[in-house]
């Protein structure tokens, strides 16, 4: 198989010892020194503003999409301002605008966001997200985001001839540096203020930096600017570096919601597929030949195929490793052949800045696709089925098309393509299945920012048969089951019968913690409940005559769906009342509601609203309670252990913290849960119910405390 001829050598005389030690200020190392830290500085912002940000927006994955979104555009504008600056002014006038902008952006530091940008409504935040982001980091993020094209510009322009593109792997290497310290380094020892103040100070010895490697430029670079030896580029070329990028860009974010939604909503799962998107791009831009085309064009076809085939419905119960490790290796192998092939296809030095222009044109759009228009256009995560064909027909196309742009046609017999086409044929069309097949066992599906909901109705076999240990089935009885399902994560379940459709079942059972709080306060007369999180409704079947329940939810097509797919609302005789929007904002303009039991309950999935677990969080339940009234916490989960979180607030706050967990109980739909109860009064633990089923908790320490300023889910990863 004939390769892509590569326009730059490994090799140039201008990169010789020699030719450095010659060479004047700066020196290579300054010059990487400086694209290293920007590309360090560009990564590390990004969970350090997003986790700052997260509880204004109620905690959703979804607003990390947006951030990144937010990021990948942002890069595209740095590149875009690096190519117009090297390609139409003199390098004087250039580096003078640089400057300027460098010194402009210290004004915006401290990246502390202000508490004004704090929403006031509800609905879809994603605009509101991105303008706090470009008031908050908008100038400082632009101007990193331009370092590395902008600064190996520089470089190629005062020594003739140097090839700069391994620098592109070293600002890998930064931002994979990065991404990697957070969760492990800054995370666990820093409060969020403590994070904005120490890279806003990071910031400033970066403008340092960078405003000496500009302005010694300008002495380095010649009196008249060189005149081009080769020529622009065509657009077929530019395209084709445009769908390379744009491809990765979509696998990368799809395969993360994958994962995290749909397989497992695991802590940090997002930097695995970042992680290797990065180590990609340093092996395919570092110089050596790691990307051998003949292997990974091989290796492709078992990647995609592997990937379509763990797509189908029957694969979705396999245990999550397994599925893991197959769209992260297909993940990468996908990443390698796109970004090898870029790194076949870069032009020249001088038209460096129009291919980075154009790789993260590529990246943005990807971004806008997953990020903007999928979540409007489709009703389920299509996405990376999208992507796995569009990967296909791009591979053929690179083949077909990309060798006569800079040397011969791939000369392959017809039988070679007509088996290549076929294959990618039958991809296409097994993801059309797959695709399909989501859909087709669904009653109802439905998308919108904050995730894929679903709803199914199930007729077990065990549940048949056990349905006789509680009641004799009645001749013709409805023995379905209807459950809501966000992503991989049951939220709610109902028997359609009409005899058992108010039996609360899932985490709710009445030997759940919340079923048993409910229980001993409702022995004093009517009750005033309330819940944090609707998902089906399911609380609302403990309500009496004269009790009056308040659901906070933040996702208005949950509440939509409880109303009309789920009966557990209509059919409660108490007074039910729904508020929408994000549960802590809520709470905080309120009045006192003088709740008897309060339940959190947006801890059901893997997913954690870290907001809604901190000490002034629970400060805030505790005005809303009445002084006897009980807190209940759900801290079921797969990955974390909540319960020294929920310890810590409450000794923070004087008060007694009782772990409770039922068994699971397939005949009544009932799901292994824990609840831990808090309550000022040690009375209420003393009840004979709760003695027999729970057991105090201790004090954990500051260890385990969050606030609002600090929290870490690394110690607490099971």
């Amino acid at each position: 198989m004939a390769g892509l001829q590569n326009v730059s050598a490994d090799a140039n005389p201008a990169e010789t010892p020699a030719a450095f030690s010659n060479s004047r200020w700066p020196s290579k190392f300054i010059y990487g020194l400086t694209i290293f830290l920007s590309a360090f500085l560009l990564f590390e912002i990004q969970p350090i503003i997003a986790k700052i940000i997260l509880p204004w927006f109620g905690g959703s994955a979804a607003v990390w999409s947006v951030c990144l979104l937010f990021f990948q555009t942002a890069l595209l504008l740095g590149y875009l301002y690096s190519h117009l600056l090297i390609r139409h002014s003199r390098s004087r006038v250039h580096i003078s605008i640089h400057l300027v902008l460098l010194a402009a952006s210290i004004l915006m530091l401290p990246v502390l966001p202000k508490d004004s940008w704090k929403p006031l409504g509800h609905g879809d935040p994603t605009w509101q997200i991105l303008l706090l982001l470009v008031a908050t980091i908008g100038l400082p993020y632009f101007l990193l985001s331009a370092t590395s094209p902008l600064v190996q510009a520089w470089y190629a322009r005062a020594r003739s001839g140097a090839i700069p593109y391994r620098f592109y792997a070293l600002s890998n290497a930064g931002s994979l540096l990065a991404l990697l310290s957070y969760p492990v380094i800054i995370e666990p020892f820093f409060s969020r203020s403590h994070q904005a103040w120490g890279w806003s100070g990071a910031f400033l010895a970066f403008v340092v930096l960078s405003a000496a490697v500009a302005f010694a430029s300008r002495h380095n670079s010649p009196a008249e600017e060189r005149r081009q030896i080769s020529p622009r580029p065509g657009w077929k070329m530019q395209l084709l570096w445009v769908a390379l990028a744009a491809c990765a860009s979509i696998l990368l974010l799809a395969v993360t919601n994958h994962i995290s939604q749909n397989i497992a909503a695991v802590p940090f799962l997002w930097i695995l597929p970042l992680s290797l998107y990065l180590f990609s791009l340093i092996l395919c831009f570092e110089g050596r030949a790691w990307y051998q085309r003949g292997v990974f064009l091989r290796l492709l076809g078992v990647a995609l195929g592997g990937m379509a085939y763990a797509l189908a419905p029957s694969f979705t119960n396999l245990p999550f490793v397994p599925l893991i490790g197959i769209f992260c290796a297909g993940l990468f192998i996908c990443c390698m052949f796109c970004h090898g092939e870029l790194a076949r296809l870069k032009p020249p030095a001088e038209h460096l800045t129009l291919f980075y222009f154009m790789f993260s044109l590529g990246g943005a759009l990807g971004a806008v696709f997953v990020a903007l228009v999928a979540p409007h256009v489709f009703n389920g995560f299509y996405e990376l089925h999208i992507g796995l064909a569009a990967c296909a027909l791009l591979a053929l196309a690179v083949l077909r098309a990309g060798p006569s742009l800079y040397g011969g046609p791939w000369k392959a017999p017809w039988l070679t393509w007509l088996v290549l086409v076929t294959l990618a044929g039958a991809l296409i069309a097994s993801l059309a299945v797959s695709a399909r097949g989501q859909a087709s066992g669904a009653r109802l599906m439905v998308r919108n920012f904050y995730g894929a909901l679903r709803v199914i109705e199930v007729q077990e076999p065990e549940m048949e048969s056990a349905v006789p240990k509680r009641a004799p089935a009645l001749p013709g009885e409805d023995l379905r089951v209807r459950e809501l399902f966000n992503g991989a994560i049951k939220h709610g379940v109902q028997f359609l019968s009409p005899a058992r459709r108010r039996e609360p079942t899932s985490y709710y059972g009445r030997e759940s913690g919340v079923g048993l709080a409910l229980g001993v306060r409702g022995l004093h007369g009517p009750l005033r409940v309330g819940v944090i999180g609707l998902g089906a409704g399911t609380l609302a079947a403990y309500g009496r005559a004269g009790d009056h329940f308040t659901f906070y939810e933040i996702n208005p097509l949950v509440i939509r769906i409880a109303n009309e797919q789920f009966i557990f609302l209509r059919d409660s005789p108490a007074q039910i009342n729904i508020e929408l929007g994000d549960a802590r904002l809520t709470l905080e303009r309120e009045e006192p509601q003088k709740f008897d039991v309060l339940a959190v309950d947006a801890f059901s999935g893997d997913s954690i609203p870290v907001h809604l677990l901190t000490r002034e969080a629970f400060e805030l339940y505790f005005r809303h309670l009445k002084p006897d009234g009980v807190l209940c916490v759900h801290i079921s989960n797969r990955y974390l252990s909540l319960e020294p979180v929920v310890a810590a607030a409450a000794a923070s706050l004087n008060k007694q913290a009782t772990l409770i967990v039922s068994d699971s109980d397939d005949a009544g739909a009932i799901s292994v849960a824990s609840w831990v109860e808090v309550s000022s009064l040690q009375g209420f633990s003393e009840e004979p119910s709760l003695a027999a089923a729970g057991k105090l908790l201790g004090r954990t320490g500051n260890r385990y405390l969050w606030t609002d300023d600090y929290s870490s889910l690394i110690r607490i990863l099971k």
